[in-house]
C-alpha cells in the first residue's frame, strides 16, 4: 500500500510538470502556463508541519491569463496525521475583481483533497470522515503586501465530532498577510503573518485544559535566486498555542507524539520552467 501511494505521489508529480510542455502548443496566445518542483526540508501549512517534521517533494502547474488563474499543487504528508494517505492534491482558480493602479483584488476557491486518507483508518478506527476541504477566498493587493481571507465552505480537514470537536467546524477562517521585498536583484525577502480561527473547540479539554485551537503563525523567508529558473531560500515560521500543538498524538499510534507548530526552520530548493 505504501509503494502504492509512492507512486500515486510520483505519478501526480510527473502529470504537474508535464502539463506545462503540453499545454504549451494548446494555450491561446497571452494564456501563460508555468510549473513549479521543490524539495522542502518540512512542509510548514498555516504554521503546522504536515509531514511530522520530515521532508517533502512538491510540484505544481499554472495557468494564468492575467484576469483568471488556475492551477494544480501536489506534496507527500504523514499518514500520522492524513490516516490511510500520504499525498496532498490541491486544486484551486481565482479571478480578478478590479485592478486600479497600484490596488487590485482577486477572489477564489482553493480544494485540498486527500487520497485514501480517512479517520475510518486511524489506531483506534473513528467514524468514517475524509479530510477534503474546500475554502473560498479573496485577497487584496497593494504594491508588495497581499491581504487574503479564507473561509471553510466544507468541516476544516475532517475536524468535526469524529476527531472530539463540539460540532462541525464549517466557517473555520484564516486570514493572513504577506510581503516580498525585493533586496536587490537576487535576493528578496518574504514577511508573513496569519491567524487560523477554529469556529468550535474540542468538546473536552486537553490534559493540560486546552480547548481552543485557535492560533496565530508568523514567518520570515530570505531567498536567493541565482536565476529566473532556481531558487533557494530559508525560512523561519512560529505558530502560538503551544498547549495544544506542542503535543499532537498521530492517528496512527498513540505513543507517537510530535510538536507540530512551534518554531522551526524551513530550507527549500525549487526550480521554476
Amino acid at each position: 500500500m505504501r509503494s502504492r501511494k509512492k507512486h500515486l505521489l510520483a505519478g501526480a508529480l510527473i502529470a504537474v510538470v508535464a502539463s506545462p510542455a503540453l499545454a504549451q502548443d494548446q494555450t491561446p496566445s497571452g494564456t501563460q502556463v508555468t510549473g513549479n518542483v521543490a524539495l522542502v526540508s518540512d512542509y510548514l501549512f498555516r504554521g503546522l508541519s504536515q509531514t511530522w517534521g520530515r521532508p517533502a517533494l512538491q510540484g505544481g502547474v499554472d495557468v494564468n491569463d492575467g484576469r483568471w488563474h488556475a492551477g494544480a499543487w501536489t506534496s507527500n504528508v504523514s499518514r500520522n496525521s492524513y490516516p490511510g494517505g500520504d499525498v496532498e492534491l490541491d486544486l484551486y482558480g481565482d479571478v480578478g475583481l478590479f485592478q486600479h493602479g497600484d490596488w487590485s483584488a482577486r477572489a477564489g476557491l482553493y480544494g485540498y483533497l486527500y487520497p485514501g486518507a480517512n479517520l475510518d483508518n486511524a489506531r483506534p478506527p473513528l467514524g468514517s470522515r475524509t479530510l477534503n476541504t474546500l475554502e473560498a477566498n479573496a485577497s487584496l493587493n497593494w504594491k508588495i503586501w497581499t491581504l487574503k481571507y479564507s473561509r471553510a465552505l466544507t468541516d476544516y480537514f475532517g475536524a468535526d465530532i469524529e476527531q472530539g470537536f463540539s460540532g462541525n467546524t464549517r466557517g473555520t477562517q484564516y486570514l493572513q498577510l504577506d510581503g516580498l521585498i525585493p533586496l536587490g536583484e537576487r535576493w528578496s525577502m518574504a514577511p508573513h503573518v496569519g491567524y487560523t480561527y477554529y469556529r468550535r473547540g474540542v468538546a473536552t479539554p486537553l490534559a493540560n485544559g486546552a480547548s481552543d485551537p485557535s492560533y496565530a503563525d508568523i514567518g520570515l523567508a530570505l531567498k536567493c535566486a541565482p536565476s529566473d529558473k532556481f531558487s533557494v531560500s530559508l525560512g523561519v515560521s512560529h505558530a502560538s498555542n503551544d498547549a495544544f500543538y506542542r503535543h499532537v498524538v498521530s492517528f496512527r499510534d498513540g505513543g507517537d507524539v510530535r510538536d507540530l507548530g512551534g518554531t522551526r526552520g524551513v530550507l527549500s530548493i525549487a526550480v521554476t520552467f
